[in-house]
């Protein structure tokens, strides 16, 4: 496996999260806060960073029943600062099953409000949407509708690499 590079990312929660960084990935673990845990789960998310993509995924330790094993991808805006890396919801999101066989995109709605509401530029919805369907062609289209993205591989690779380290709490 290739070198790790440590990194500090602050998540929505305003907790400042450890994490490793390969390549254009980050994965970084978050205290699931006690008000969203749930009794005999996991108390600790791994979530990534796709730099260069402006993504990022979370299998949530929460889901439970019909979604439980599932994946949240957030479409995101990366801040690079002194402290690490600052991420920025964009209000996108995406329900992707195990199979990956189908998804769900939500928050358009939000999206179109952030806009209305001035809290995006029409530039950063811009960049958005071509994140989103950028996504969608390399990750969760099936080959027989195109060649759009590489090898239609979910979760990317980065992920895979990144989900086998141990906790970087400890």
């Amino acid at each position: 496996m290739a070198a790790t590079e440590k990194v500090q990312v602050l998540h929505r929660s305003g907790q400042w999260c450890p994490g490793r960084q390969i390549g254009e990935v980050v994965a970084y673990d978050v205290r699931i806060l006690p008000r969203y845990q749930v009794a005999g789960r996991p108390t600790v998310d791994r979530s990534y960073l796709l730099l260069d993509e402006g993504v990022q995924l979370t299998k949530p330790a929460v889901f439970e029943g019909a979604i439980e094993g599932w994946w949240y991808v957030d479409l995101v805006e990366i801040e690079h600062t002194d402290a690490g890396l600052v991420v920025h919801d964009v209000y996108v999101d995406f329900l992707i099953p195990p199979a990956v066989d189908r998804y769900q995109l939500l928050d358009l709605d939000e999206l179109a409000d952030a806009v209305r509401d001035g809290q995006l530029t029409p530039a950063q919805c811009a960049t958005v949407l071509d994140n989103t369907q950028q996504f969608i062609n390399r990750y969760l289209r099936r080959a027989e509708e195109g060649p759009i993205g590489p090898q239609y591989e979910f979760p990317p690779a980065g992920v895979t690499t990144l989900e086998s380290l141990p906790s970087f709490l400890d």
